[in-house]
């Protein structure tokens, strides 16, 4: 839910605490990726989850946790962690399609379905253009399909 809700990148995702997303408004974080401060808005659906999610955690605590160090403190899954729980969701559901990015796509594509507002996405995104986020959540490749489908000689 987190990543469909949110468009953050997994990378992004794995290093949020309870603090940063309970009781809060917003996600505020220095993406990984492009190094530019993020802030957004976290629906009441998600607000909602993730209380119930974190209720018996700790700030310091991460969201998504893995294990903990000889020191005692307490690590976040690695992205390549994350990436093999989505491949392994993915057979159970006989998909073949599903990677780390998938939830940010998912988030993306029905964003610009329900509001048509690409420049907004795009800025949720961080992306240089309109065209690299139309590419991005697929919507080139859907017209080109809807379109081929359509076609009748």
């Amino acid at each position: 839910m987190l990543g469909i809700y949110s468009g953050l990148r997994v990378s992004d995702i794995l290093k949020l605490k309870a603090k940063d997303v309970t009781g809060k408004s917003h996600f505020i974080l220095k993406e990984g990726k492009t190094g530019k401060t993020q802030k957004l808005i976290i629906c009441d659906e998600l607000k909602k989850e993730l209380k119930w999610y974190c209720k018996n955690m700790m700030p310091d605590d991460y969201i998504i946790p893995s294990r903990v160090t000889k020191e005692g403190r307490k690590k976040p899954i690695t992205r390549q962690r994350a990436f093999q729980i989505l491949k392994e969701v993915a057979i159970e559901f006989e998909e073949d399609n599903i990677a780390c990015h998938s939830m940010r796509k998912t988030f993306g594509y029905h964003y610009y379905k329900n509001t048509g507002d690409i420049a907004t996405l795009q800025k949720i995104f961080n992306h240089s253009t309109p065209r690299e986020t139309l590419i991005y959540i697929g919507i080139e490749q859907a017209e080109k399909d809807k379109a081929m489908k359509k076609f009748k000689y």
